[in-house]
């Protein structure tokens, strides 16, 4: 089934699936163990995209804060002709450098990761696919069988229901014979007592 699974997805927005609530509700816990592994290694790629993302932001933001202490030193020493900045003014030029290495080297990682991120999601909904079909097929299985098993009481249920009334009938008519016959007084001799109006449990 997997490959009808794969052909059908193809061209499908697929949510990020250890995101999704519905999702950890979907899967057992035997299912969940069979795709632990690839939810693991989908966080991960998700805990990394999202570390990422903040450093990136972190760094774009120390490199603005240094690109406008780096005027500033410039202005002045240009005003003034003080080289005691020049110092200075070369560290925040090498850190402004460092800055745009570790961005750039974000940025190919941060161009992949979407990638590898939906593919891996793509192969985890396939095991998650393959995990609920076959639950499907042994539920369905059960139903048949449960189905059958309820068939089969009623019919017995209706048979013993009609065994109960016969026997209730036959005990009437025994007893109004016997009744008509003796007498009370014989039949309480006999422990024999019946009460027509009597509630039977149904």
């Amino acid at each position: 089934m997997k490959q009808e699974f794969s052909e059908a997805l193809q061209g499908k927005k697929i949510p990020i699936l250890t995101l999704d609530n519905k999702w950890y509700r979907l899967l057992d816990e035997e299912s969940r163990k069979s795709v632990a592994g690839m939810e693991a290694q989908l966080n991960e790629l998700l805990k990394r995209q999202g570390k990422l993302n903040t450093e990136t932001k972190d760094i774009k933001k120390l490199k603005k804060k240094l690109m406008a202490e780096i005027v500033e030193m410039a202005d002045k020493v240009e005003q003034s002709g003080d080289t005691s900045l020049t110092k200075k003014l070369e560290q925040h030029k090498n850190m402004v450098e460092e800055c745009n290495e570790r961005l750039e080297e974000y940025q190919d990682e941060l161009m992949d990761l979407p990638r590898s991120i939906d593919r891996l999601n793509f192969e985890l909904m396939l095991a998650t696919m393959e995990c609920c079909y076959a639950a499907m097929q042994e539920n369905t299985e059960g139903i048949r069988e449960i189905s059958k098993w309820v068939k089969d009481v009623r019919v017995e249920l209706k048979k013993q229901l009609v065994r109960k009334q016969e026997m209730e009938q036959r005990n009437h008519a025994i007893y109004s014979y016997m009744h008509d016959v003796f007498g009370a007084e014989v039949l309480e001799l006999f422990d024999m007592t019946y009460n027509p109006e009597e509630q039977h449990p149904k």
